[in-house]
């Protein structure tokens, strides 16, 4: 298994970004061929210190290996939600991808 973990910060003078970058990723991405598991949403709140509140929208994808994660990043829906929506809503991302022993 391979996880591709997104996290974006979003344009705080667009209140509307984060509903918009998750109604994008919904159309665009979701669908995309090979997704395993697909889950999107805003932060969390929690009391505890040690959880990073600063970020506005995560996206956790998982595949069955990173083949399948490549030709992802590479597929035209991806393309079109990274240049129509990803750049139009957010400031920031930071990517984490790992994959299963």
């Amino acid at each position: 298994m391979f996880s591709h973990i997104v996290i974006f910060w979003t344009d705080p003078s667009n209140p509307d970004a984060a509903d918009e970058l998750l109604a994008g990723m919904e159309k665009y991405l979701r669908p995309v061929p090979g997704i395993l598991h697909f889950h999107a949403g805003k932060m969390a709140s929690s009391h505890r210190s040690v959880v990073d509140q600063t970020y506005q929208v995560a996206l956790n994808i998982v595949f069955p290996d990173k083949k399948t994660e490549h030709e992802y990043q590479e597929h035209p829906s991806h393309h079109e939600f990274v240049h129509g929506v990803f750049k139009k809503t957010c400031r920031k991302v930071v990517v984490y991808n790992f994959e299963s022993a």
